[in-house]
Protein backbone atom coordinates (compact mmCIF):
# COMPACT_ATOMS: atom_id res chain seq x y z
CA UNK A 1 0.00 0.00 0.00
CA UNK A 2 2.50 2.44 -0.82
CA UNK A 3 1.79 5.97 -2.90
CA UNK A 4 3.40 5.42 -6.07
CA UNK A 5 0.84 8.27 -7.34
CA UNK A 6 0.44 12.06 -5.55
CA UNK A 7 -3.38 12.54 -5.44
CA UNK A 8 -4.59 15.75 -4.17
CA UNK A 9 -6.92 17.63 -1.97
CA UNK A 10 -8.45 18.76 -4.77
CA UNK A 11 -8.64 15.79 -7.02
CA UNK A 12 -9.95 13.97 -4.42
CA UNK A 13 -12.87 16.70 -3.57
CA UNK A 14 -13.87 16.28 -7.76
CA UNK A 15 -13.75 12.32 -7.01
CA UNK A 16 -16.54 13.27 -4.11
CA UNK A 17 -18.65 15.38 -6.39
CA UNK A 18 -19.01 11.97 -8.40
CA UNK A 19 -19.51 9.11 -5.92
CA UNK A 20 -21.91 10.77 -2.74
CA UNK A 21 -19.98 10.66 0.39
CA UNK A 22 -20.61 13.40 1.76
CA UNK A 23 -17.92 16.00 1.90
CA UNK A 24 -14.42 15.84 1.61
CA UNK A 25 -12.05 15.79 5.14
CA UNK A 26 -9.14 14.64 4.44
CA UNK A 27 -6.81 12.34 2.46
CA UNK A 28 -3.81 10.57 3.92
CA UNK A 29 -1.58 7.85 2.14
CA UNK A 30 -0.72 4.38 3.94
CA UNK A 31 2.33 3.12 4.35
CA UNK A 32 3.13 -0.87 3.55
CA UNK A 33 2.54 -2.54 0.63
CA UNK A 34 4.45 -2.75 -2.51
CA UNK A 35 1.53 -2.92 -5.74
CA UNK A 36 -1.24 0.21 -5.44
CA UNK A 37 -1.73 3.52 -4.19
CA UNK A 38 -3.68 3.55 -1.40
CA UNK A 39 -5.21 6.73 0.69
CA UNK A 40 -7.45 6.68 3.58
CA UNK A 41 -10.50 8.96 2.52
CA UNK A 42 -12.34 10.81 5.59
CA UNK A 43 -15.66 12.17 4.87
CA UNK A 44 -18.16 14.12 6.18
CA UNK A 45 -19.70 10.34 6.21
CA UNK A 46 -17.08 8.00 7.67
CA UNK A 47 -13.82 6.84 6.70
CA UNK A 48 -12.66 4.86 3.26
CA UNK A 49 -10.25 3.60 1.32
CA UNK A 50 -9.39 4.85 -2.51
CA UNK A 51 -6.91 2.90 -4.34
CA UNK A 52 -5.19 3.64 -7.10
CA UNK A 53 -4.40 0.65 -9.53
CA UNK A 54 -0.74 0.84 -10.52
CA UNK A 55 -0.09 -2.90 -12.07
CA UNK A 56 -3.24 -4.07 -12.86
CA UNK A 57 -4.95 -3.11 -16.13
CA UNK A 58 -8.80 -1.34 -16.11
CA UNK A 59 -10.00 -4.89 -18.00
CA UNK A 60 -9.02 -7.00 -14.93
CA UNK A 61 -10.04 -5.00 -12.53
CA UNK A 62 -13.57 -5.58 -13.22
CA UNK A 63 -12.98 -9.25 -12.02
CA UNK A 64 -11.86 -7.78 -8.47
CA UNK A 65 -14.39 -5.14 -7.74
CA UNK A 66 -17.59 -7.53 -8.60
CA UNK A 67 -16.08 -9.97 -6.55
CA UNK A 68 -15.69 -7.94 -3.26
CA UNK A 69 -19.80 -6.91 -4.31
CA UNK A 70 -20.82 -10.48 -4.99
CA UNK A 71 -19.44 -11.61 -1.47
CA UNK A 72 -20.69 -8.87 0.54
CA UNK A 73 -24.39 -9.14 -0.88
CA UNK A 74 -23.63 -13.34 0.27
CA UNK A 75 -22.93 -11.83 3.71
CA UNK A 76 -19.18 -11.87 3.62
CA UNK A 77 -17.28 -9.22 5.74
CA UNK A 78 -15.61 -7.87 3.41
CA UNK A 79 -15.79 -3.83 1.78
CA UNK A 80 -18.07 -3.21 -0.68
CA UNK A 81 -16.82 -0.71 -3.57
CA UNK A 82 -18.83 2.29 -3.67
CA UNK A 83 -20.05 3.40 -7.39
CA UNK A 84 -20.33 6.60 -9.13
CA UNK A 85 -23.57 8.66 -8.51
CA UNK A 86 -24.39 9.00 -12.22
CA UNK A 87 -23.45 6.04 -13.95
CA UNK A 88 -23.27 3.45 -11.30
CA UNK A 89 -19.78 2.30 -12.12
CA UNK A 90 -17.56 1.09 -9.53
CA UNK A 91 -14.91 0.96 -11.46
CA UNK A 92 -13.36 4.81 -11.06
CA UNK A 93 -10.50 6.89 -12.39
CA UNK A 94 -8.18 9.27 -10.51
CA UNK A 95 -5.17 11.41 -11.57
CA UNK A 96 -5.57 9.30 -14.86
CA UNK A 97 -5.35 5.87 -12.94
CA UNK A 98 -8.24 3.25 -12.38
CA UNK A 99 -8.82 3.21 -9.20
CA UNK A 100 -12.19 2.40 -6.56
CA UNK A 101 -13.40 3.43 -2.98
CA UNK A 102 -14.32 1.13 -0.97
CA UNK A 103 -15.71 1.45 3.04
CA UNK A 104 -12.94 1.02 5.56
CA UNK A 105 -13.74 -1.57 8.16
CA UNK A 106 -13.99 -0.97 11.30
CA UNK A 107 -11.72 -2.95 14.14
CA UNK A 108 -7.70 -3.53 13.63
CA UNK A 109 -5.59 -6.10 12.04
CA UNK A 110 -4.50 -8.70 14.33
CA UNK A 111 -0.67 -9.16 13.55
CA UNK A 112 0.00 -11.49 16.64
CA UNK A 113 -3.14 -13.88 15.99
CA UNK A 114 -4.42 -16.56 18.84
CA UNK A 115 -5.75 -20.14 18.05
CA UNK A 116 -9.36 -18.39 18.65
CA UNK A 117 -8.58 -15.82 15.50
CA UNK A 118 -7.75 -18.33 13.48
CA UNK A 119 -10.49 -20.25 13.83
CA UNK A 120 -12.99 -17.40 13.00
CA UNK A 121 -10.89 -16.90 9.87
CA UNK A 122 -11.15 -20.91 9.05
CA UNK A 123 -14.51 -20.83 8.87
CA UNK A 124 -14.99 -17.25 6.74
CA UNK A 125 -12.71 -18.70 4.92
CA UNK A 126 -14.39 -21.94 3.79
CA UNK A 127 -17.94 -19.67 3.65
CA UNK A 128 -16.40 -16.92 1.24
CA UNK A 129 -15.07 -20.31 -1.00
CA UNK A 130 -18.67 -21.51 -0.93
CA UNK A 131 -19.89 -17.80 -1.66
CA UNK A 132 -17.60 -17.32 -4.35
CA UNK A 133 -19.06 -20.68 -6.45
CA UNK A 134 -21.67 -19.10 -8.42
CA UNK A 135 -19.44 -16.02 -8.98
CA UNK A 136 -19.55 -15.47 -12.91
CA UNK A 137 -16.69 -13.32 -13.84
CA UNK A 138 -13.59 -15.64 -14.84
CA UNK A 139 -9.98 -14.52 -14.65
CA UNK A 140 -6.61 -16.90 -13.39
CA UNK A 141 -4.67 -16.12 -10.34
CA UNK A 142 -2.11 -13.80 -11.94
CA UNK A 143 0.29 -14.49 -9.19
CA UNK A 144 -0.12 -18.26 -10.59
CA UNK A 145 2.42 -21.15 -11.74
CA UNK A 146 2.59 -19.45 -15.18
CA UNK A 147 4.08 -16.15 -13.69
CA UNK A 148 6.26 -18.64 -10.99
CA UNK A 149 7.55 -20.05 -14.72
CA UNK A 150 8.40 -16.56 -15.72
CA UNK A 151 9.63 -14.62 -13.19
CA UNK A 152 12.46 -17.10 -11.60
CA UNK A 153 14.52 -16.96 -14.33
CA UNK A 154 14.49 -12.70 -13.66
CA UNK A 155 15.52 -13.52 -10.44
CA UNK A 156 18.16 -16.07 -10.48
CA UNK A 157 20.85 -13.66 -11.20
CA UNK A 158 20.66 -12.17 -7.99
CA UNK A 159 21.03 -15.55 -5.80
CA UNK A 160 23.88 -17.25 -4.79
CA UNK A 161 24.18 -20.69 -6.20
CA UNK A 162 23.07 -22.62 -3.27
CA UNK A 163 19.87 -20.04 -2.76
CA UNK A 164 19.26 -20.61 -6.62
CA UNK A 165 19.07 -24.27 -6.78
CA UNK A 166 16.12 -24.22 -3.78
CA UNK A 167 14.48 -22.57 -5.87
CA UNK A 168 15.49 -24.10 -9.05
CA UNK A 169 14.63 -27.21 -7.44
CA UNK A 170 10.96 -26.09 -5.76
CA UNK A 171 9.67 -24.33 -9.31
CA UNK A 172 10.46 -27.62 -10.75
CA UNK A 173 8.42 -29.69 -7.83
CA UNK A 174 5.70 -27.39 -8.08
CA UNK A 175 5.20 -28.24 -11.98
CA UNK A 176 5.25 -31.86 -11.30
CA UNK A 177 2.42 -31.53 -9.18
CA UNK A 178 0.57 -29.09 -11.51
CA UNK A 179 0.55 -32.30 -13.52
CA UNK A 180 -1.04 -34.84 -11.58
CA UNK A 181 -4.11 -36.05 -11.22
CA UNK A 182 -4.55 -35.14 -7.68
CA UNK A 183 -3.84 -31.88 -8.77
CA UNK A 184 -6.28 -32.02 -11.29
CA UNK A 185 -9.24 -33.09 -9.05
CA UNK A 186 -8.29 -30.27 -6.50
CA UNK A 187 -11.87 -28.21 -6.15
CA UNK A 188 -11.21 -24.42 -6.95
CA UNK A 189 -13.05 -21.01 -7.19
CA UNK A 190 -12.25 -17.40 -7.29
CA UNK A 191 -10.06 -17.35 -3.75
CA UNK A 192 -8.08 -14.16 -2.00
CA UNK A 193 -4.77 -15.63 -2.48
CA UNK A 194 -3.15 -12.77 -0.62
CA UNK A 195 -5.43 -13.14 3.06
CA UNK A 196 -2.28 -11.72 5.40
CA UNK A 197 -2.24 -10.69 8.89
CA UNK A 198 -2.55 -7.15 7.49
CA UNK A 199 -5.29 -8.39 5.18
CA UNK A 200 -7.79 -8.43 7.95
CA UNK A 201 -9.60 -6.76 10.81
CA UNK A 202 -10.76 -7.72 14.27
CA UNK A 203 -12.70 -6.42 17.12
CA UNK A 204 -11.03 -8.69 19.81
CA UNK A 205 -11.54 -12.38 18.93
CA UNK A 206 -14.12 -10.94 16.34
CA UNK A 207 -13.19 -11.11 13.07
CA UNK A 208 -15.00 -7.93 11.21
CA UNK A 209 -13.99 -8.31 7.41
CA UNK A 210 -11.53 -9.27 4.74
CA UNK A 211 -9.91 -7.03 2.68
CA UNK A 212 -7.70 -6.39 -0.48
CA UNK A 213 -8.56 -8.95 -2.80
CA UNK A 214 -6.49 -7.23 -5.66
CA UNK A 215 -4.62 -10.31 -5.99
CA UNK A 216 -7.53 -12.74 -6.43
CA UNK A 217 -8.07 -15.50 -9.17
CA UNK A 218 -9.31 -18.14 -10.08
CA UNK A 219 -7.52 -20.89 -8.61
CA UNK A 220 -7.56 -24.14 -5.79
CA UNK A 221 -9.10 -23.50 -1.97
CA UNK A 222 -6.53 -25.73 -1.24
CA UNK A 223 -3.61 -22.94 -2.30
CA UNK A 224 -6.03 -20.14 -0.40
CA UNK A 225 -6.18 -22.00 2.44
CA UNK A 226 -1.98 -22.68 2.56
CA UNK A 227 -1.60 -19.32 1.81
CA UNK A 228 -3.12 -17.95 4.95
CA UNK A 229 -1.93 -20.99 7.14
CA UNK A 230 1.78 -20.19 5.75
CA UNK A 231 1.01 -16.19 7.94
CA UNK A 232 -1.64 -16.57 10.34
CA UNK A 233 -0.53 -19.88 11.86
CA UNK A 234 3.42 -19.97 11.88
CA UNK A 235 6.48 -18.19 14.10
CA UNK A 236 7.45 -15.38 12.43
CA UNK A 237 11.05 -15.93 13.52
CA UNK A 238 11.38 -19.27 12.34
CA UNK A 239 8.62 -19.65 9.46
CA UNK A 240 7.83 -23.31 11.62
CA UNK A 241 4.31 -24.19 12.03
CA UNK A 242 2.26 -23.42 15.11
CA UNK A 243 0.25 -26.27 15.40
CA UNK A 244 -2.32 -25.19 17.98
CA UNK A 245 -3.13 -22.51 15.49
CA UNK A 246 -2.87 -24.43 12.70
CA UNK A 247 -4.94 -27.00 13.59
CA UNK A 248 -7.58 -24.59 14.69
CA UNK A 249 -8.12 -22.95 11.80
CA UNK A 250 -8.36 -25.93 9.85
CA UNK A 251 -10.70 -27.36 12.15
CA UNK A 252 -12.79 -24.21 11.99
CA UNK A 253 -12.67 -24.45 7.99
CA UNK A 254 -14.30 -27.92 7.83
CA UNK A 255 -16.59 -27.33 9.87
CA UNK A 256 -17.97 -25.57 7.00
CA UNK A 257 -16.37 -27.06 3.83
CA UNK A 258 -14.86 -30.75 4.57
CA UNK A 259 -11.38 -31.13 2.52
CA UNK A 260 -11.55 -34.01 -0.10
CA UNK A 261 -9.04 -36.64 0.05
CA UNK A 262 -7.04 -34.90 -2.73
CA UNK A 263 -6.88 -31.84 -0.68
CA UNK A 264 -5.48 -33.97 2.00
CA UNK A 265 -3.03 -35.78 -0.03
CA UNK A 266 -1.71 -32.47 -1.60
CA UNK A 267 -1.84 -30.11 1.41
CA UNK A 268 1.56 -30.05 1.79
CA UNK A 269 2.72 -29.26 -1.41
CA UNK A 270 0.57 -26.75 -1.12
CA UNK A 271 2.25 -25.19 1.96
CA UNK A 272 5.73 -25.46 -0.44
CA UNK A 273 3.29 -23.68 -3.10
CA UNK A 274 2.44 -20.50 -1.09
CA UNK A 275 5.68 -20.11 0.17
CA UNK A 276 6.94 -20.67 -3.02
CA UNK A 277 4.30 -17.95 -4.57
CA UNK A 278 5.56 -15.12 -2.03
CA UNK A 279 9.48 -15.78 -1.90
CA UNK A 280 9.85 -15.25 -5.89
CA UNK A 281 7.41 -11.78 -5.53
CA UNK A 282 9.44 -10.75 -2.96
CA UNK A 283 13.00 -11.47 -4.38
CA UNK A 284 11.29 -9.69 -7.47
CA UNK A 285 10.30 -6.50 -5.80
CA UNK A 286 13.10 -6.18 -3.64
CA UNK A 287 16.28 -6.71 -6.68
CA UNK A 288 13.67 -4.91 -9.36
CA UNK A 289 12.16 -2.07 -7.15
CA UNK A 290 9.61 0.28 -8.38
CA UNK A 291 10.26 4.01 -7.26
CA UNK A 292 7.53 5.10 -4.67
CA UNK A 293 6.90 7.37 -1.46
CA UNK A 294 6.56 5.03 1.40
CA UNK A 295 7.51 2.03 -0.40
CA UNK A 296 9.31 -0.36 1.82
CA UNK A 297 10.05 -3.90 -0.08
CA UNK A 298 9.17 -6.65 1.81
CA UNK A 299 12.11 -9.17 3.04
CA UNK A 300 12.37 -12.07 0.34
CA UNK A 301 14.47 -14.46 3.18
CA UNK A 302 11.43 -14.98 5.65
CA UNK A 303 9.17 -17.28 2.95
CA UNK A 304 12.57 -18.63 1.72
CA UNK A 305 12.81 -19.95 5.73
CA UNK A 306 9.29 -20.41 5.24
CA UNK A 307 9.47 -22.95 2.03
CA UNK A 308 13.01 -24.46 3.94
CA UNK A 309 10.61 -25.30 6.69
CA UNK A 310 7.73 -26.68 5.24
CA UNK A 311 10.29 -29.08 3.46
CA UNK A 312 12.07 -30.05 6.68
CA UNK A 313 8.96 -30.48 8.98
CA UNK A 314 5.29 -31.28 7.25
CA UNK A 315 2.22 -30.50 8.48
CA UNK A 316 0.45 -33.72 10.15
CA UNK A 317 -3.46 -32.83 9.37
CA UNK A 318 -5.19 -34.01 12.40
Amino acid sequence: MAVFTEVSDKAAKALLKRVPLGDFVSLRGIEGGIENTNYFLTTSQGEYVLTLFERLRADQLPFYLYLMKHLAKAGVPVPEPQADGKTGDILLQVEGKPAAIVGKLPGKSQLAPQAAHCQSLGEVLAKMHQAALDYPRQQPNLRGLPWWNETVPVVLPYLDTATAELLRSELAYQNHVAQSSAYTALPRGPVHADLFRDNAMFEGETLTGIFDFYFAGVDTWLFDIAVVVNDWCIDLATGAIDKPRADALLAAYQVVRPLQACERELLNAMLRAGALRFWISRLWDFYLPREASLLKPHDPTHFERVLRERLATPYQLR
